[in-house]
């Protein structure tokens, strides 16, 4: 989102990503989970939605936002646990920048079909989460499991931002 943009649309669609057998990839759904629970997230017109381990499925749900926060697991070369926010052509840049984690099909190719049909939401945010582990399991490490109510506060921060 540029700076001074808000929105006055109805409902903005929060994704999150992450396949929930491998440890700390469960972020972005715990996240998601989350927000669906909270009561300010219904009030600040959110839709929380598991986006699970990605596909161009989730095409449609993105073409159709006004807005979108999605949050995932991402290296961000920091603690685990550590978050990190890219707002609009920063979400862009880190993208095209990061290396590939286990989804088959990554972000940034659901994110160049939706530039191909012209519907890639001006307010866009991916909210990145460090891990820590990524075997097989469906306990998170203590670190990303405690980031995942800060996480979900910053996406509840930035979406009153974008309220105005």
């Amino acid at each position: 989102m540029l700076a001074g943009m808000t929105t006055s649309k109805d409902t903005i669609l929060v994704l999150g990503l992450g396949n929930v057998l491998l440890t700390d990839e469960a972020a972005g759904v715990r996240v998601a989970e989350h927000l669906a629970a909270s009561p300010e997230a219904g009030a600040l017109g959110l839709r929380a939605l598991d986006g699970g381990t990605m596909g161009l499925t989730l095409m449609v749900e993105m073409e159709d936002a006004d807005a979108m926060v999605v949050i995932d697991s991402a290296y961000l070369d920091a603690a685990p646990g550590t978050i990190a926010l890219f707002e609009g052509a920063e979400m862009d840049r880190f993208l095209r920048t990061r290396g590939r984690n286990p989804h088959d099909i990554g972000l940034d190719d659901v994110m160049d079909g939706l530039r191909l049909r012209g519907a890639v939401p001006p307010q866009r945010a991916l909210v990145g989460i460090q891990p820590a582990d990524l075997t097989v399991g469906e306990t998170m490490t203590p670190a990303v499991a405690a980031a995942v109510p800060v996480a979900a506060e910053r996406v509840l921060e930035l979406v009153r931002r974008w309220r105005g």
